[in-house]
């Protein structure tokens, strides 16, 4: 799981230096969580819950960056109001874009190879769990 940490936290850097924000950590959400996949503090602490509630196995990549994208938008607009959709959808799309947010993408998918920005593609329906 280090190696997936590594990853996201990775991944967080780049996201959060594109649209400007500051968190002060990524971390696994504890295990005994049950109640959401994610959560951002007001001290900006990130914790993303890495496994399946049920099943125990790990959630997909694509849902933690999903996940990810959630609760680094929340940095911005601590609620769920529109500002905040919208601007969670700004971060999703241009992960997406980049290359790091890629629905239907399983663990044990290789990180993408850095690569110029493509053009966005057309919207499809997420497949989060």
């Amino acid at each position: 799981m280090r190696a997936l940490m590594k990853r996201l936290r990775r991944d967080a850097a780049r996201i959060a230096a594109e649209f400007e924000l500051r968190y002060r950590s990524v971390e696994s959400e504890r295990p005994n969580v049950r109640s959401r996949y994610g959560v951002c503090f007001s001290d900006g602490t990130i914790r993303i819950r890495l496994w399946h509630v049920t099943t125990r196995k790990p959630l997909k990549y694509s849902s933690l960056i999903a996940t990810l994208c959630h609760e680094l938008a929340h940095l911005r607009h601590f609620d769920h109001g529109l500002r905040f959709r919208a601007f969670n959808q700004r971060i999703l799309d241009w992960a997406r874009v980049e290359g790091i947010y890629r629905p239907g993408e399983s663990l044990g998918s290789r990180p993408p190879e850095p690569s110029a920005p493509r053009a966005p593609a057309m919207p499809t329906q997420l497949d989060l769990f």
